[in-house]
């Protein structure tokens, strides 16, 4: 891999590799039934704020707008239909270095964000890095922090929880790419692995590239996650992970990044070529062939993505959208101000 080809993936691979070697749905559902006089947003959004670096979105129906993630300072924002942003959680503890995943909790009034250390943000430290990784609970209304949850679970080398889905019971579900792992988080902050590598991905091996990222809740009572090494979409139910089988699929998702739930049944997909050359900047659709979801089909896609290296989808009242934070660059000792959303 290039110097121009690291990437936040590609390093994760790398340091799991060396470490080896030494040692929204309830948001989706609610978007979708919004109002319509909400403020639409337009079909290309170009962002503009300080090196943000967003790589996680969720629309808060309160709000009406999309929340953002910001991988350089571990913060939560508003956007707004011009681009422009207004910070929401902009102190954040220290622990938070890089925050990824994020996720309304309307009924409780929280703010939830998947926060680890890949050495790119503001406050990365040789102490924190690929150490420090959790859930962050934040009042919604406010921003103000709640609690944190840590989420270094078991023995694995390094951690970096990223990717949060939210139960209706307010649990949450978070994947961990470094460890290859999807942590269960109760309302009052309990943490507990709900499934491992022996459960998602049978055979694979830490150090063979990033792990579990791409996380949603179907309200049929099961996670669906996207191994980004492997291709695989995974099945798991709630109440027997250990019954967790692999969607059958027309082909493997290699790179497959994020993953949302459509009203009508459909799943989007975003995949990149972030840690794996086999990747590509693409969008894909997959309609399952019954209720359980053992088997879906490509029905659509579209590849190359007119956008760079997109990271996370988005299911809203005006449409669905990828999120384009150029992750790439922060790994080449570079920032950006902008960003984009794309609708699809």
């Amino acid at each position: 891999m290039t110097d121009t080809e690291i990437s936040r993936r590609g390093v994760l691979g790398a340091a799991v590799v060396a470490a080896a070697a030494t040692a929204g749905l309830a948001s989706s559902a609610e978007a979708a039934t919004e109002s319509a006089d909400a403020c639409p947003y337009p079909g290309v959004i170009t962002g503009h704020a300080d090196s943000l670096h967003p790589e996680g979105m969720v629309w808060d129906p309160r709000r009406k707008a999309v929340l953002l993630s910001s991988t350089r300072h571990g913060t939560a924002s508003i956007l707004k239909s011009d681009g422009s942003v207004t910070p929401l959680v902009s102190n954040p503890d220290p622990k938070i270095v890089s925050t990824v995943g994020i996720a309304v909790d309307v009924h409780r009034n929280r703010l939830l964000l998947g926060y680890h250390d890949l050495g790119l943000g503001t406050r990365s430290t040789p102490e924190t890095y690929l150490k420090e990784s959790g859930l962050g609970v934040f009042e919604l209304s406010t921003g103000r922090q709640l609690f944190l949850v840590d989420l270094s679970l078991g023995d694995e080398p390094m951690h970096a929880a990223d990717r949060v889905a939210i139960d209706k019971d307010g649990t949450a579900y978070v994947s961990d790419p470094a460890a290859n792992k999807i942590y269960k988080v109760t309302v009052d902050g309990q943490a507990s692995v709900f499934a491992d590598t022996s459960v998602i991905s049978p055979g694979w091996q830490l150090g063979t590239g990033a792990g579990v990222i791409g996380l949603l809740l179907h309200p049929a009572g099961f996670l669906l996650t996207l191994q980004y090494s492997t291709g695989q979409l995974v099945k798991i139910p709630l109440n027997a992970p250990q019954q967790a089988h692999p969607v059958t699929l027309d082909r493997a998702i290699i790179g497959g990044d994020s993953i949302a739930l459509r009203p009508d049944g459909t799943l989007l997909v975003v995949s990149n070529n972030l840690a794996n050359p086999d990747g590509i900047d693409a969008v894909i659709v997959l309609r399952p062939t019954d209720r359980t979801w053992s088997t879906a089909h490509e029905i659509q896609r579209v590849e190359p993505w007119p956008e760079r290296l997109p990271t996370d989808v988005l299911v809203t009242p005006h449409g669905d959208y990828t999120l384009s934070g150029r992750p790439d660059l922060l790994f080449k000792g570079e920032t950006t101000d902008d960003f984009v959303l794309h609708r699809i």
